[in-house]
């Protein structure tokens, strides 16, 4: 038995990669200073994957920042806009990441978006009328190179041409049509050049076959390989899939003349039905992704070992995988010293797993596995009771009503009510939630967990901090004020620590996009909220001022979603126990006075099934009543606002509408507003703010940009119901950045009033 491993963390056992990137950005070390460290990473984790003796180890599956930007840039995917500012190529390829203000010019970053139903992000590469795809970069051959020297032998990993092109933003009057055959191209030398080197393998990643795939896509598919297989010569060709089962074109890919596939068992439900029902070919190899590359939990060696007996006696030659790349689980389970073994030995982070391959690829080999240690341990592991059930919260989910998830008066007549509740002006100003989280708001709270500062010290400098943030937002000039959220580490992390059934790692850390990453509380048991959570933060806050502050909370389905779930009760079921615990935080912060409530959703779709005949029956059914759930209590004055991004949302968008929230702000400022259209075409009730500025790039919007946004939305949405806002929070920002974009902002809308009250 063999083992693979489909893609590992790149940014290092401690963060390295992010801390030495953004020692770049304030240009506090060199390009070469950075390459190193992230040389170090790669050289340290190739290593880690020998010796674990993983028979087929990735390279490539490296990134300053994301894989897909990475191979835009391979095959000379590069806008004018950024080769016109003649900078650096590390810098060229920042610039479409994060965008670039400088002496150089002024650009706007790509687009992001979810990568597939993960937290990670991607960027979306623009394809214009003149782009020439073609082979310009050298990391394949670089890495490859360099692990080799090592004396590793690796499989670079690349993203496959048939998702690159799927995946891509076609900005011109041509389509993915007029770009085929350069994309053949480009590809066939790759595989030549890779030929050359002595590369035994390539990985083509992709994921994109797990979605609906039409008639139209496989022809696609099938043109663009038939002709790149035709030119492997040497080199043999792994075809990996993730995050699903390919039922749309197995048929179709088991025929081409790729040497191996890879396929999901763990998330692909359907994978297990196809090789039944249409067998799998004796000249291939099968990576069964058997071992979790999203989830924490430990694998079940007695359910992974039945399922590789059953496939080995089809006589299908079958090598052990990860069901997709370990890059969304932290590192190491090594690196938390507070939890204890009874805890930690439940989780499996990807050094772990790299030991699951390792015990997996002995045992499926052993005759009499069952009486191995390593498989007896294994198994005694997951019949032990973890004692976190809680009979209260079993009663409170058994007794929901139909009508708890149904909020009264409907929302045209709250709407009146609101209006003249706040008598806000037209197009009214805000903010998402949180402010910069400076350096001193970070010490503050690495004082407490250390214990240098006492609980009210902590408080009372977190106070102060609010009062600058609230007194910032009242120069500036801001409609509906936000207390900044110092007190909060993460907008999950932090309702993680203050509801009962979660656990916390210290250094579990987990790349989000670029150099943003979060740490993933992890439910251990039945969730309750036992205390409030952030009335007296709202309540003070709402002290300082007269005009209205919103109490901020994350919703039940982000907090799941951006949480490792349990495996043992259902998603549904997981979402309620939250979702009820949130709502006795709404009801908590509307007795208190706080009269506008934000419950963000930032994650709503993430865990949308990515076959639209499951979205509903699987998904949306219960997601969207379970942000009902939370507040449906609350009465007709009481403004419920919420918050999502880094999504598509015209595909779902009557969904969202059905929500019930009063007000809903969205991320769509990369996009190029295209949400727009949906809003309209769907007769879009909620009161909506799509976000007039980029927040994930550090240049500073100016009067005249943002009041073009305005102008394009004020086309397409009920000026009545337009909110002027940035596209998310402000926490990753600068002050001084920050501050000046405000103001420009408010500008923007103090002047759009005055056009739409004349």
């Amino acid at each position: 038995m063999k083992t693979s491993v489909i893609g590992f963390p790149r940014v290092g056992k401690l963060r390295e990669l992010k801390f030495a990137t953004e020692k770049y950005f304030r240009n506090e070390i060199t390009a070469q200073q950075l390459e190193e460290t992230a040389e170090d990473i790669r050289k340290y984790q190739w290593n880690l994957q020998k010796e674990s003796n993983i028979d087929y180890i990735p390279s490539n599956d490296f990134s300053f920042y994301d894989l897909v930007l990475d191979t835009a840039v391979l095959f000379n995917i590069v806008p004018k806009e950024y080769k016109e500012l003649n900078l650096s190529d590390i810098d060229t390829y920042f610039a479409m990441a994060r965008g670039y203000q400088g002496e150089n010019g002024d650009v706007k970053a790509l687009a992001m978006k979810k990568w597939f139903n993960t937290n990670y992000h991607y960027i979306v590469p623009e394809i214009e009328d003149d782009t020439e795809i073609k082979l310009v970069g050298t990391n394949p051959f670089k890495y490859y190179s360099e692990a080799k020297k090592d004396g590793i032998e690796t499989k670079p990993v690349v993203v496959g041409p048939f998702t690159l092109l799927k995946l891509a933003r076609f900005t011109g009057n041509k389509s993915v049509d007029d770009f085929v055959d350069d994309t053949i191209k480009a590809y066939s030398e790759l595989l030549n050049e890779l030929s050359k080197l002595g590369v035994n393998w390539i990985q083509f990643d992709e994921p994109f076959l797990v979605h609906d795939i039409t008639k139209e896509d496989l022809t696609l598919f099938d043109k663009i390989y038939n002709a790149v297989l035709a030119k492997k010569e040497n080199i043999k060709v792994l075809l990996q899939t993730y995050f699903g089962d390919i039922r749309d074109s197995y048929e179709n890919i088991t025929k081409l003349k790729f040497d191996a596939i890879g396929l999901d068992f763990i998330e692909g439900k359907e994978t297990l039905n196809l090789i039944e029902k249409y067998g799998f070919p004796k000249d291939k190899i099968l990576l069964a992704g058997l071992v979790n590359g999203k989830n924490i939990w430990r694998n079940n060696y007695e359910k992974t070992i039945s399922t590789l007996n059953l496939l080995k006696n089809k006589g299908i030659e079958v090598v052990l995988s990860t069901s997709c790349s370990l890059l969304h689980v932290p590192f190491t389970v090594e690196n938390e010293t507070k939890l204890s073994k009874d805890v930690l030995k439940h989780f499996a982070f990807a050094v772990e797993k790299l030991g699951e391959l390792a015990d997996l690829k002995v045992l499926a080999e052993e005759i009499n596995f069952t009486e191995d240690n390593v498989f007896v341990n294994n198994k005694k592991l997951f019949s032990e009771d973890r004692n976190a059930l809680n009979s209260e919260v079993a009663e409170r989910i058994k007794n929901i009503k139909e009508s708890d998830f149904t909020r009264l008066p409907a929302f045209e007549e709250r709407e009146k009510i609101q209006k003249k509740e706040f008598n806000l002006p037209i197009f009214p100003t805000t903010t998402i939630g949180s402010f910069p989280q400076t350096a001193d708001v970070k010490a503050n709270r690495t004082a407490l967990k250390k214990g240098e500062i006492t609980e009210q010290e902590y408080i009372e400098f977190n106070k102060k901090k609010i009062a600058e943030c609230v007194a910032l937002q009242e120069e500036i000039g801001i409609d509906v004020l936000v207390h900044g959220e110092y007190e909060r580490n993460d907008m999950v992390e932090y309702f993680g620590e203050n509801l009962d059934g979660y656990i916390f790692t210290e250094k579990a850390w987990v790349q989000s996009y670029g150099t943003r990453c979060v740490k993933p509380p992890i439910v251990w048991g039945d969730i309750s909220r036992n205390k409030s959570m952030t009335v007296d933060w709202s309540v003070y806050a709402q002290s300082l001022t007269n005009k209205p502050m919103k109490g901020m909370l994350t919703g039940p389905v982000t907090i799941l979603n951006w949480s490792f779930p349990r495996e043992d009760i259902s998603l549904k079921e997981c979402a309620y126990q939250i979702a009820l615990a949130i709502r006795d935080e709404v009801l908590d912060l509307e007795k208190n006075g706080i009269k506008i409530i934000q419950i963000d959703e930032a994650a709503l779709r993430e865990k949308l099934p990515l076959r639209k005949a499951d979205w509903y029956s699987e998904y949306l059914d219960w997601a969207i009543k379970t942000f009902r759930l939370t507040h449906s209590g609350t009465k007709a004055e009481t403004q419920i606002h919420t918050h999502m991004c880094y999504s598509e949302f015209t595909d779902i968008i009557k969904a969202i509408d059905d929500m019930d929230a009063d007000v809903i702000t969205f991320e769509a400022s990369r996009s190029d507003l295209l949400l727009l259209d949906s809003l309209k075409e769907n007769n879009f009730k909620t009161e909506v703010g799509p976000g007039v500025y980029d927040i994930h790039s550090p240049r500073v919007p100016s009067v005249d940009e943002i009041l073009t946004v305005l102008n394009k939305m004020a086309e397409k949405i009920n000026p009545e119901k337009l909110w002027v806002n940035p596209d998310c929070g402000l926490k990753t920002r600068g002050v001084v950045e920050t501050k000046a974009s405000l103001i420009n902002m408010v500008k923007a809308a103090k002047q759009f009033r005055e056009k739409f009250n004349k």
